[in-house]
């Protein structure tokens, strides 16, 4: 019998480690890395020629909503196309357990507003063969799974579960019995593998609270009282293991700040700090933010910012848009069905409203929005005009543009909104802080309007070949190994031996991200946008090739990284077993 099950011989090995790339074979046996260096290949069962590529340590997504897409897509298509063999799932406090079966139709109802994952697919897709997070998880470790699996706790469904959803969305501070269920709930989580908790703060009254419910409500953790997240953070620090996530926007920065602060002291664990984002009209917001985490690590303070380095844009159309929630005339004017909504956007009585809180938040100035797609033959003079332009030559106002071709084509018009950090000196200085974590792919969310998967190629093709802003060596480090030691992942992030054998081998100078594209691939006859990648000639996932020639292999080695992965019973496994933990479904 051959010593390796496959050899991947004479590639240009960089490491993740920060080290100088080199020349080298790594033999893998039993999906783990064991030999790197100078391997015959006769020893091999199998020997990957990567003559000319480059084999790194697969990219780690720590910012992904793949808790319902894993189900149906066991590849959490796009990420896995651009080199991506771990992702993070239950991020913002957004999740399917615990979820009495009962309440399963609400929380797929939450999801398709403020992460714009369609219901039909949710209800044709999700097996809801779980009611605790325990048994969650036991249902994501019986999935299919091509990519590795490691899950937040999110705050949101504990909240529901121990308030009830009405006290949970009006913000009540939990009594000392609740808050002490919560931290059972949340011990028992983590006991059972999650890594840490996670929540999206969007305070109702703050700048940005784009993301609502789908009747245009707060999420329960925008309005969770600050006491509640202290009791959370205790919890880690009993357990002295697991991190947070956490984003947090009310409209006070220095508030927003401590606050950062004070859970990452409390804990004593990481906290991850969503999102550094440049503005091309207001750098100070980058730089205020990037001086703070700076000070941070000077002072010791564990927290870590997660920067949006894509420049993928939105394509939407007004028929499902909801990512102008932070203005309440627009916000109350885009929910509900879609003849709803038609009739709300053709009221002449709204439109004065509608033109005073012009949103800017998630999009850039609404004037700037292009029009991509009109549907009828009258319209497409129109078509690449932005709609400053159109109102300019039609004598018009910017939002009556938007609005009336809207109406008039039933909502089906298609508008392309630039991100609003389009300038690549002000991306340089994201890049320039060596501890800013890159991605914020948003991965199973936004589906129709949002292809930011696509980070990791556009991060070599854009921010290293194009711009030289750093070395491939840097760029393998911040893909890869940064965001493993950061949320917890155990052995990876790198290529060791004793390492799983998590390993991307691409073509550097043919590497690229293709055009959009419309599928129609998601369950319940629903459909997305994509963009896939060309280059990645193998990609494996615990030393199995799930990519070659950037198509899918159909092999399932992806795993679920209980407690990030480690062994069971191993040294630095983490596990925590909490004296009173008791199932929750008991409670049903």
């Amino acid at each position: 019998m051959a010593r390796y099950q496959r050899v991947i011989r004479g590639g240009m090995i960089i490491d993740g480690t920060r080290t100088p790339r080199f020349r080298g074979d790594i033999g893998i046996r039993d999906g783990r890395i064991r030999t790197i260096g100078r391997i015959d290949p006769a020893d091999a069962d199998e020997v990957i020629d990567a003559t000319g590529l480059i084999v790194a340590p697969g990219f780690i997504d720590l910012h992904t909503h793949y808790d319902a897409q894993l189900f149906w897509d066991p590849y959490c298509t796009l990420s896995s196309w651009h080199g991506i063999t771990s992702v993070v799932i239950g991020n913002c406090g957004f999740g399917f357990a615990p979820v009495r079966p009962a309440e399963r139709e609400r929380a797929m109802q939450a999801m398709t507003r403020v992460e714009a994952i369609p219901l039909a697919s949710m209800a044709a897709g999700l097996p809801w063969d779980w009611v605790s997070f325990p048994e969650f998880l036991d249902s994501v470790e019986r999935a299919p799974k091509a990519v590795n699996i490691l899950p937040y706790v999110p705050v949101g469904p504990l909240l529901t579960w121990v308030l009830g959803q009405a006290d949970a969305k009006a913000g009540r501070r939990p009594t000392d019995a609740e808050h002490a269920e919560l931290r059972r709930l949340l011990h028992e989580a983590m006991d059972a593998g999650g890594c840490g908790w996670s929540a999206q703060r969007m305070l109702p009254d703050g700048p940005a609270s784009v993301q609502r419910d789908f009747d245009g409500t707060p999420m329960p953790t925008d309005v969770m009282h600050d006491d509640t997240c202290r009791e959370l953070a205790r919890v880690l620090r009993e357990r002295n293991d697991g991190f947070m996530q956490m984003l947090m926007i009310s409209g006070d920065n220095q508030r927003d700040q401590a606050f950062y602060e004070e859970m990452a002291e409390l804990s004593g664990r990481p906290m991850i700090m969503n999102v550094v984002q440049a503005f091309d009209h207001r750098p100070e917001i980058h730089r205020r933010v990037l001086g703070w985490l700076q000070r941070c690590r000077e002072r010791g303070i564990r927290v870590v910012g997660q920067g949006l380095t894509t420049d993928a844009g939105f394509t939407f159309t007004l028929e499902e848009w909801n990512l102008f929630d932070d203005s309440p005339a627009w916000r109350e004017a885009t929910t509900g069905t879609t003849a709803e909504r038609k009739a709300k956007l053709a009221d002449p009585a709204r439109r004065a409203a509608l033109r005073e809180q012009m949103p800017r938040t998630a999009t850039g100035p609404l004037p700037g929005i292009v029009i991509c797609g009109p549907v009828l033959e009258k319209n497409r003079r129109w078509l690449d005009h932005t709609l400053e332009l159109v109102a300019e030559q039609t004598g018009r106002h910017p939002v009556d543009v938007m609005l009336d071709m809207a109406v008039e084509e039933d909502l089906r018009t298609e508008f392309f909104a630039a991100p609003p950090n389009g300038r690549i000196d002000y991306l340089k200085e994201i890049v320039d802080d060596p501890y800013v974590l890159f991605g914020v792919s948003d991965g199973g969310a936004h589906t129709r309007f949002l292809t930011a998967g696509r980070y990791p190629t556009e991060t070599l093709c854009k921010i290293v070949r194009e711009h030289g802003m750093i070395s491939l060596e840097e760029a393998h480090w911040r893909l890869s190994a940064l965001p493993a030691q950061v949320a917890g992942f155990r052995d990876r992030g790198v290529l060791r031996e004793g390492a799983p054998a998590d390993i991307v081998i691409y073509d550097y100078h043919r590497l690229s991200v293709l055009p959009q594209e419309i599928v129609h691939d998601l369950p319940g006859g629903e459909w997305r946008r994509i963009q896939r990648a060309r280059g990645y000639r193998w990609v494996l996932v615990n030393g199995e090739v799930t990519i070659q020639d950037d198509q899918q292999t159909g092999r399932h080695s992806g795993a679920l990284l209980r407690h990030g992965g480690a062994a069971p019973g191993s040294a630095g496994a983490g596990r925590y077993h909490h004296a009173h933990a008791e199932p929750v479904s008991a409670a049903v």
